[in-house]
């Protein structure tokens, strides 16, 4: 057996097996900015995937762990209940002014969607045991997990490729309401609406209405698409043609939800109530692996009249130091009032990416709510038109900003514009953050994208037009 810290050979795997040395190594984190072994300080603007909502090293969350697991560690959940997982599914409850009914605490946002799918079947297997109903309809450019059947929904195409053979054949896709790139010239946001679900009217009728389990979306797209919210309308649309045929909303808020885009629930800003809806990643802010299931009563209902049960467990629900620290969090950010500060700082950020980089001829769209925002880049502004994939430029971005004399944490990614072209970064600073705090993420974010720019430029990888430096702002800051 070996010695803790004497390994010479490559025994880590995220990712990467030829070498980890690509990682850099965090000793601490306080606030915005995490600590490297080297002595550098990275500015988190990202919070990791959208995680870490009220920065890093809250000591009011540490102790709540810590307290906890004085008290018990573990207890398994088919036998036993602590008073924090309780008081935590009260407060999600809660938080939706009785538009939910139950929460379901788990791991991790691919759990969560996992167990989502399988309520929904369940849902329609307690009504009639001869049930048509397995299929779901998903959308374009969604990404819903890591799991073999969350992958089956999800349209990551990079993530999803190599697994093909393995994922179900009872899912169908949809196209997303992406209006920077799913808006007809000369189309109204109405006619747009009514397109998309017409779209998903005949995808109903394609499948038979009678198989549909759910219609499942984020109400704001994450990683696959970038901070890409709907235009008005577009949910009760979709959701209008699911009441039609019987068939069950589903939302995933792992990433936009909890207060991300400007409220608790994102589904409040679209005036939709789903039948399920998926939380994580803020819930519990990184400081335990947390998600959870919020359950319309419509749902439980259903099972109440059936079995009663959900025959869905794993070792690690409603896991104690978990519960714990997403309670606590969630009693920060209420006290704090943070969400309004999503909202106020949300629109400062945004206005500042806008000004600093809206003439760039290379951003062809910033877009946001809240404290989730994302920039676009395309070879030119006016058609659209992606970036060559071999260039790797939202990669390069990534990398960049965590160069020495960058120290920024960016979130890149690509497949924007088709699943595999199209490049972004997101940005999804904690709540707590302030304006001094914004306008020193917009500098570096405006510092990186020059460099990566000017390197390509000069590499004559793309034509003339890119003034250099910081030539293309609108406004001077």
């Amino acid at each position: 057996m070996g010695s803790l810290g004497e390994t010479k050979v490559e025994t880590y795997l995220y990712k990467h097996v030829h070498s980890n040395d690509a990682y850099l190594n965090v000793e601490s984190g306080s606030g915005l900015y995490l600590t490297l072994s080297d002595g550098r300080k990275i500015l988190d603007a990202t919070g990791g995937a959208a995680v870490s909502a009220i920065g890093h090293g809250n000591v009011r969350v540490q102790q709540a762990v810590a307290a906890q697991m004085e008290k018990v560690e573990y207890c398994y959940p088919g036998y036993f209940k602590t008073s924090c997982a309780q008081e935590l599914a009260d407060f999600l409850v809660a938080s939706t002014h009785g538009k939910m009914a139950r929460a379901c605490i788990l791991g991790s946002g691919s759990e969560a969607m996992e167990a989502a799918m399988k309520l929904a079947r369940q849902y329609f297997l307690e009504l009639s045991s001869e049930t048509r109903r397995y299929r779901f309809i998903a959308r374009e450019g969604s990404w819903h997990g890591a799991t073999i059947g969350t992958l089956a929904v999800g349209d990551f195409k990079a993530r999803k490729w190599p697994f093909e053979p393995l994922v179900a054949d009872n899912s169908s896709r949809v196209s997303a309401c992406n209006p920077y790139r799913g808006l007809k010239k000369g189309e109204t946001e109405t006619a747009y609406v009514s397109r998309l679900a017409d779209e998903l009217e005949n995808e109903f009728q394609r499948v038979g209405p009678e198989t549909v389990c759910a219609f499942i979306a984020e109400p704001m797209v994450g990683t696959t698409l970038g901070c890409v919210t709907a235009v008005p309308g577009y949910f009760q649309a979709m959701k209008d043609v699911c009441d039609r045929h019987g068939a069950l909303m589903i939302f995933d808020e792992v990433m936009c939800g909890m207060g991300r885009t400007g409220t608790l629930h994102a589904w409040q800003q679209e005036g939709v109530v789903p039948d399920i809806q998926a939380i994580g990643k803020a819930l519990g802010a990184g400081y335990a692996p947390i998600s959870a299931l919020l359950v319309h009563e419509r749902v439980i209902a259903g099972l109440k009249k059936g079995s009663g049960f959900f025959p869905h467990g794993q070792t690690y629900q409603s896991y104690p130091a978990s519960c714990a620290a997403a309670l606590e969090v969630q009693k920060i950010i209420e006290e704090g009032n943070l969400v309004a500060n999503v909202r106020t700082m949300g629109q400062y950020l945004g206005n500042l990416l806008h000004d600093r980089l809206g003439n760039h001829p290379n951003v062809g769209d910033i877009r946001g709510r809240g404290l989730f925002w994302a920039i676009e880049f395309v070879a030119d502004k006016t058609s659209k038109r992606t970036l060559d994939p071999a260039m790797n430029i939202a990669k390069r971005l990534g990398g960049k900003g965590l160069q020495k004399g960058y120290d920024i944490s960016l979130f890149p990614a690509s497949g924007s514009a088709d699943g595999w072209r199209g490049d972004h970064f997101l940005l999804a600073p904690p709540y707590t953050v302030t304006e001094a705090e914004v306008e020193e993420i917009v500098e570096r974010v405006c510092k990186v994208v020059d460099a990566v720019f000017d390197e390509v430029y000069q590499n004559g990888k793309l034509p003339n037009g890119h003034s250099g430096g910081n030539g293309y702002n609108v406004v001077d800051h």
